[in-house]
Order: C-alpha cells, then sequence, then structure tokens
C-alpha cells in the first residue's frame, strides 16, 4: 500500500512517525515543494495511493474522485472543511482526526495574539529596530472581559489562560458544556452579547456553511470601538474585507488573525495597518504539538488501513 504525507511540518521534529509507517508495510509519498498542494498536484500524487495524511490542502469531491484506491483520510489537525465528508462516506473512505493534539498550543498562541495586539508589542519593536524609543501608550488585558466563540477543547484552554489574566469568560457553543462552564465560571452568552460586551472576542469555532462570514460588518459594528479581535481558527469565519475596513477606520482597537481564507492574504492593507498582528496559520507549529499531531494521525490511517 502506499500513503501520501502533505503537511509541511509532518515528522519534521520527529521523524519517528515514517518507520511508524514504513514498519506497518506501507509507500511513503511525501510532499516536498514547501507548500500547499494545489488541486491538481495533490491528484497527481494521489493516484495510486491508499492512503492520506492531510493538512489544509485541498480534499474535495474532485480530488476524491482522482483516487480510486484512497481507503482513509487521516486528518493533520482538527478542522474538516477542506475534506468533502459526503464524497468520503459515499465511497467509504474513513476519515480521521486528530483531537486535542493541538489544544494547548493554539491556545497559548491565541492568548499571544491577544496580548501582542493589546499592548502593540510587533509595532514597539519594529519601531525601537528604527532607533524610535517614544514611548507607546497602550491598553490592558487585566481585568477585561473575553468572549470566546466555540467553547471545545482549544477554546476551554484559552479560557483558562485569560482567567490567569484575572478576566472574565464569556461564551458560545452550540453544544454548551454545562457542567464545565459552570464549574469554571465561564458565562453562557449568544454571539450578540459577546460582541456588545467583550473586550476581547476569540474564534474557535470550525469552518461550516452556519459559520462561514460568522464575523461581517454588521457584527464588528457591534463591538467596542477598543475590542480586540483574534483568529487562530479557520479564515472563512471572518468577513475580511470587513474587517479591514473596521481596522483601517479605527472602528476596533486591533486584530490577531492565524487564518484566512487565502494563504497568504491577497489584499495589501494587511501588510500596512499597525493594529493588526499577521500568522501564517501557525498556531499548531509547535514541536510537541506537531509530534502529538504526527503521531496520532500516523496511528489513526494505520488503523483505518486496517494494519
Amino acid at each position: 500500500m502506499k500513503v501520501l504525507t502533505t503537511p509541511r511540518s509532518y515528522g519534521k521534529t520527529d521523524p519517528q512517525v515514517f518507520d511508524m509507517l514504513r514498519e506497518a508495510g506501507l509507500e511513503v509519498v511525501r510532499n516536498d515543494t514547501g507548500g500547499i498542494l494545489d488541486k491538481e498536484t495533490i491528484k497527481a500524487m494521489l493516484a495510486d495511493c491508499d492512503g492520506v495524511i492531510v493538512g489544509v490542502d485541498p480534499m474535495d469531491a474532485e480530488v476524491i474522485a482522482a483516487a480510486p484506491k484512497l481507503k482513509a483520510i487521516a486528518k493533520y489537525g482538527v478542522g474538516v472543511d477542506n475534506i468533502d465528508l459526503d464524497a468520503a462516506k459515499a465511497r467509504g473512505i474513513k476519515v480521521s482526526r486528530t483531537v486535542g493534539a493541538n489544544s494547548e498550543a493554539v491556545a497559548d498562541y491565541a492568548m499571544a495574539l491577544i496580548l501582542a495586539v493589546a499592548r502593540k508589542t510587533v509595532l514597539i519593536d519594529r519601531q525601537c529596530r528604527k532607533g524610535d524609543w517614544k514611548k507607546i501608550t497602550t491598553r490592558d488585558v487585566t481585568g477585561g472581559t473575553i468572549g470566546i466563540l466555540g467553547l471545545g477543547a482549544i477554546g476551554k484552554n484559552v479560557a483558562q489562560r485569560a482567567q490567569g489574566f484575572g478576566m472574565k469568560v464569556m461564551a458560545y457553543d452550540p453544544f454548551w458544556p454545562e457542567e464545565y462552564a459552570k464549574e469554571h465560571d465561564i458565562v453562557k452568552a449568544t454571539p450578540d452579547e459577546i460582541y456588545a460586551r467583550c473586550d476581547v472576542i476569540s474564534l474557535h469555532l470550525p469552518l461550516t456553511p452556519e459559520t462561514e462570514n460568522i464575523i461581517g460588518a454588521a457584527e464588528l459594528a457591534k463591538m467596542k470601538p477598543d475590542a480586540i479581535l483574534v483568529n487562530t481558527a479557520r479564515g472563512g469565519l471572518i468577513d475580511e474585507n470587513a474587517l479591514l475596513d473596521a481596522l483601517e477606520a479605527g472602528k476596533l482597537y486591533g486584530a490577531g488573525i492565524d487564518a484566512f481564507s487565502s494563504e497568504p492574504p491577497k489584499d495589501p492593507r494587511w501588510f500596512s495597518l499597525d493594529n493588526v498582528v499577521l500568522g501564517s496559520h501557525c498556531a499548531a507549529s509547535t514541536s510537541g504539538a506537531s509530534r502529538n499531531m504526527g503521531r496520532m494521525a500516523t496511528a489513526n490511517l494505520i488503523r483505518d488501513l486496517g494494519l
């Protein structure tokens, strides 16, 4: 059997995952392009593969149809919006995720973005390197209110970190964890209540037809003028043009964005604004999270191939 591995960080700090695949009798095809595979490239690489460990590369119905031997898709991560689950189900292809493997790392990065935006650390660093040592007044995080959209494993970890900074936590999740929220003093709220009342809003939702562009111009207009918006989930959750307009107009204090609808983003405004901190979809890119995701995805793939 032959398998394809597409994530750029897969095996980078833990090459043993390749040994695990080979010891299971699998021939390994690696993505050595250095980037995310486009549709035509992944179709060609998958043509005679029985399984794939996939990151954010496209796995739509067309790609799946081009892989007649495909039996298992192991997601290196948790978001499956790049995988056509209906097409996989119709073919009997098993799909797995690495639930919980990167939740601590992503929560750390979300908190890092909150602090970086609030305290303007990137701007201050940039000015210092130019020899400009004027003091820049920033805003407090401690004692504020954070609103978390999506109280899954990552959202819960963000809540814990925020409470460490003395923040009140409000959250929304369609599958509300009543006992957990009560135990950890998390206030149940609607998205509109979060937009209106929170100093920081952090997104941790999957990208679905229901959540696409959940933050648009109308939602941004409801937020406080000194609010901070952070997205370490999926780019499609935010109407990026509306967010750029709000940031340019000073209608938000700032934003920390690690996930874009197109990566890298095409709009040049992202690169000229001082009130936004950009990420390269790297919230989960730590050695520990990569190792956890790699081991789990590998084990999932081997299991689903029946080996």
